[in-house]
């Protein structure tokens, strides 16, 4: 696979960089900037773009970053990425159609193999975030549209949710960051956007409560009681759903005061214009650039 086939130790790759073995599986266990993949024998191999990003970042470090600070920039601009040759934009867009057809297919093993590629290439944010969830949102189109089966939708809602899990629960959170709540709506079936979220939440280091589909009426409350949150995520894919939805945030923020509450998902980003203006302050948005701002606007 060219560059992105693993051939590099952690040995081998910690001496090209000129940092300790120790330093890389620190950065790696804490900041998952990248995703080494594993041989038989369960170690590390970098790649070329591995290898790549990494001076990036020491690069960033020696000129007085610290490495959550270099990450951050890695993630947000991603410089790195400008001056690699081709656009990466249109590799994903190869990506893309080339793990949907797996997942059509119902071929998991081939669709594990194209996404351990990804991730070799790209941040984890990246992979999941404008990988992965492009291709949840397709599904969902298809399937409602009726040109793919319900064994379909939920073969790949079952894969992405087990690929979105594994990375999303190993995440440490920071006890300076306050706890969150994510939820579905009323009446919503739809999780994986709302995992895709609380992902990214936890990468930046927030302790959240995914709470999912299927939550029984008042016991929201109870869990807001319990938790005490500052913030409520609420996630409404489906159009029937919305107005519940959006009543239920009411009720929230009549109930408690204190609490943020952010809104988002495909039913919340179509609402018409009007209602689009009553609700603002809690839209969270659908890009990593809208999540970046509703957060930086709540925590600052």
């Amino acid at each position: 696979m060219g560059n992105s086939t693993g051939k590099y130790n952690i040995k081998a790759a910690a001496n090209m960089l000129g940092i300790q073995p120790g330093t890389l599986r620190a950065w790696e266990r804490r900041y998952q900037m990248i995703a080494p993949v594993r041989n038989e024998s369960g170690h590390r191999l970098y790649t070329e773009e591995h290898l790549k990003i990494l001076r990036w970042l020491i690069s960033k470090v020696n000129q007085g970053f610290t490495i959550s600070q270099a990450v951050s920039l890695l993630e947000n601009s991603e410089p790195m990425l400008e001056s690699s040759g081709p656009p990466k934009r249109d590799k994903l867009d190869e990506f893309r159609v080339n793990i949907l057809a797996a997942l059509m297919d119902f071929n998991s093993s081939k669709a594990h193999e194209l996404i351990n590629q990804a991730f070799s290439m790209f941040t984890v944010d990246k992979t999941v975030i404008d990988l992965l969830g492009p291709i949840l949102i397709k599904v969902g189109d298809l399937w409602e549209e009726g040109s793919i089966t319900t064994a379909h939708e939920h073969f790949v809602s079952s894969f992405l949710r087990s690929r979105i899990e594994g990375l999303s629960s190993s995440f440490p959170h920071s006890s300076f960051l306050p706890k969150a709540v994510a939820v579905c709506g009323p009446g919503e079936r739809h999780e994986l956007g709302l995992l895709i979220y609380t992902m990214y939440l936890r990468r930046k280091g927030f302790e959240v409560i995914f709470l999912g589909t299927g939550l029984a009426e008042n016991d929201l409350e109870a869990v807001l009681d319990k938790v005490k949150p500052r913030f409520l995520f609420l996630s409404c894919t489906l159009e029937e759903n919305r107005k519940a939805t959006l009543e239920l945030a009411c009720i929230l923020v009549r109930d408690y005061p204190d609490l943020q509450i952010g809104l988002g998902g495909i039913a919340i980003d179509s609402m018409p214009k009007e209602l689009r203006k009553e609700h603002h302050e809690h839209i969270v948005g659908i890009t990593r650039a809208e999540w970046e701002n509703w957060l930086k606007k709540r925590i600052d």
